[in-house]
């Protein structure tokens, strides 16, 4: 799609509503969320992130929930529990919703949001020249997936929905979209619509969380494999042009925001890697594929991600 989330400008009014549908299967499938808590929480998040990505403010979720037979009232009453957390972290709320039982588990939610005063953040108006951002550090996603289906172990994660930070930069960036599949899949994304591709500076500062460049470099894997996926942070990805990236930096400045700067929109399609011992470009359609050839095999999942920086 043009945009996380669909739009739809309302008549005699300069707003527009922004809908989003997501919901949660295959995460809990592979045991990726177990804990019922998270995945109260991530039900909501993916849902608000697509609002973050457009700039919109968030009206309230609906939930479309299916759950075992069998379902526990403790299973129920920490699911609610993340949903509620999730929805106060946003300064939103349910509106309402359906709960149904079957075998086949399924959180899902369609959240509603307004974009006020303006137009909406889409995937498109990228040029080259731009500046690529990311509103934080990335890779946080990567080290839960590995730590969960890899490692075993637990680890910790709650990633919030950038909504403040997406209506600050729909004021000045020329498109944008969240992370939540990783960088390198939103990059490709964004390339394909905008027929450009992106240089990338992995040595510039706060690009990879320090986190994911210790799980790296302890798992004997280059460092960039930490932006690949396929399960993201839920950061914003934007770009800005060089006319507007001075104005930008001071008004996020100024609410205490500190941008990443990833690196340029160039003409040339593809991602171009550089820094952390690296200097290679990659198809991140290829990348962006991979879940799907893998599943949830981690090991043949890294092997690929080798296979391909080779």
């Amino acid at each position: 799609g043009e945009s996380d989330a669909e739009l739809l400008r309302l008549p005699g009014s300069d707003l527009v509503l922004a809908a989003t549908t997501d919901s949660i299967v295959e995460e809990v499938e592979v045991g990726l969320y177990s804990d019922p808590e998270l995945i109260g929480w991530m039900t909501v998040a993916v849902n608000l992130s697509d609002l973050a990505a457009v700039g919109a403010t968030p009206l309230g979720i609906l939930l479309n929930v299916s759950v075992a037979p069998d379902v526990s009232a403790e299973f129920l009453a920490g699911f609610r529990g993340g949903v509620d957390a999730a929805c106060r972290a946003a300064g939103t709320a349910v509106l309402g919703g359906d709960t149904n039982f079957s075998t086949h588990q399924q959180f899902g939610g369609t959240a509603l949001g307004l974009v006020e005063g303006g137009r909406p953040l889409t995937r498109l108006g990228a040029q080259p020249g731009d500046l690529l951002f990311s509103s934080g550090s990335l890779g946080a996603g990567s080290v839960y997936a590995l730590q969960r289906l890899k490692l075993g172990t637990k680890g910790d994660y709650r990633p919030a929905p950038r909504l403040r930070e997406g209506r600050l930069a729909r004021r000045f960036a020329s498109c944008a979209m969240d992370t939540s599949d990783g960088l390198l899949p939103a990059l490709d994304q964004l390339g394909r619509l905008n027929k450009v591709g992106f240089e990338l500076n992995l040595d510039a500062r706060g690009v990879l969380w320090s986190e994911a460049e210790t799980l790296a470099l302890a798992s004997g894997i280059p460092s960039w494999m930490m932006l690949a996926g396929p399960h993201g942070e839920f950061e914003l990805v934007f770009t800005v042009s060089p006319g507007r990236c001075e104005d930008f930096l001071a008004a996020s400045s100024r609410v205490d925001w500190h941008p990443v700067e990833l690196g340029r929109v160039v003409e040339s399609e593809g991602v171009e890697l550089a820094g952390q011992g690296a200097c290679l470009r990659i198809d991140p359609a290829e990348v962006r594929n991979l879940a799907a050839v893998a599943s949830s095999d981690v090991d043949q999942y890294l092997a690929e991600l080798v296979r391909i920086g080779s």
